[in-house]
């Protein structure tokens, strides 16, 4: 696979190692995760060892190594979620998807993940996709949400 767009986020970085976060979210925007291709030839351009550039690309949760959809969702099991049933929504989307949390789509629509807390524990329970929060959830909510990013 051609890597051009990837090519010209990295030139405009040229030998700016303080610049390897910025490159690294340019190149997750456009693509959706880090190949490894594009890994190899940013430390190669930006004269940083390929060993630093896994370890900042490998710290940070914000990057995945592997292919994301085009649609992240978090399903909330804080505290709150979890009393109020996040663990049934979590198992309805995995369902629905055919995949689990961790795991994209093999159409690569959606990528699923967990985290502990989104903030919004008065809406529990609650899924984030991509910038849009749903709130008091019920498992019959579910597919109609998903139509609207398909």
């Amino acid at each position: 696979m051609e890597w051009v767009k990837a090519r010209e986020i990295i030139s405009q970085s040229k030998e700016r190692q303080e610049s390897l976060i910025e490159v690294l979210q340019d190149i997750q925007a456009e693509y959706s995760y880090l190949p490894r291709e594009v890994l190899s030839q940013i430390s190669w351009e930006l004269k940083i060892p390929l060993s630093q550039v896994l370890r900042v690309a490998t710290f940070y949760a914000a990057f995945s190594l592997k292919p994301r959809g085009r649609h992240l969702i978090n399903v909330c099991l804080g505290t709150a979620c979890h009393v109020r049933g996040g663990g049934r929504i979590l198992e309805k989307l995995e369902r629905e998807l055919e995949i689990k949390s961790g795991e994209a789509s093999s159409d690569l629509k959606f990528s699923l993940e967990t985290v502990r807390c989104i903030g919004c524990c008065s809406l529990a329970p609650v899924i984030r996709i991509d910038e849009d929060t749903h709130g008091r959830l019920t498992q019959d909510k579910i597919p109609r949400i998903l139509k609207k990013y398909t």
